[in-house]
C-alpha cells in the first residue's frame, strides 16, 4: 500500500463557500443514509460516525487538508476549520474535536481505512460536482 499524506492540501474542484457547505452537508447526509441502508443499519439522525467519508469528500471537492485524531476528522480549507459533522451528536460529546495529531495519519491501519473509504467519497464528490458546479 502506498503512503498518502491526507494532511496535505488536495486539489480544489469547486470554490468553497458557505452556501456550498450547506449543500455539501445535505448531500453527504443523504449519501450517509443510503450507506446505512446498504449496510442494513438504522437510519442515522445526523452525521455522527461519518467524519472519514465527510472529510475525504470535502478534500476531493473543495481541496484543503484533512486534520484530526483518533476520535474525529475534519478539514482545513483556506486556513479555516471546516467540519460537515460539526453539529453531530458524537462531535458534541468530544472534549477536543479539533485537535490535530499529525502522526495519527501515518498509522498503517488509518492509511488503509482512509484508502478504503476514498473511492466512495470520491464518487460522492463527483456526483456533487455534476449537480452543483
Amino acid at each position: 500500500m502506498d503512503f498518502i499524506d491526507w494532511t496535505c492540501s488536495g486539489e480544489s474542484r469547486l470554490d468553497y463557500s458557505y452556501a456550498r457547505f450547506a449543500l455539501a452537508k445535505s448531500f453527504v447526509f443523504e449519501r450517509w443514509c443510503e450507506l446505512a441502508g446498504e449496510r442494513a443499519l438504522a437510519q442515522p439522525d445526523d452525521l455522527s460516525g461519518s467524519c472519514k467519508f465527510g472529510s475525504l469528500f470535502m478534500r476531493y471537492v473543495f481541496g484543503g487538508a484533512i486534520r484530526g485524531h483518533f476520535e474525529h476528522q475534519f478539514n482545513l480549507i483556506d486556513g479555516r476549520i471546516v467540519d460537515l459533522s460539526h453539529d453531530a451528536r458524537d462531535v458534541g460529546r468530544m472534549t477536543h474535536p479539533y485537535l490535530h495529531e499529525q502522526t495519527f495519519f501515518t498509522v498503517p491501519e488509518v492509511q488503509a481505512s482512509l484508502s478504503g473509504c476514498s473511492p466512495r467519497a470520491e464518487r460522492w464528490g463527483q456526483d456533487f460536482i455534476r449537480v452543483h458546479a
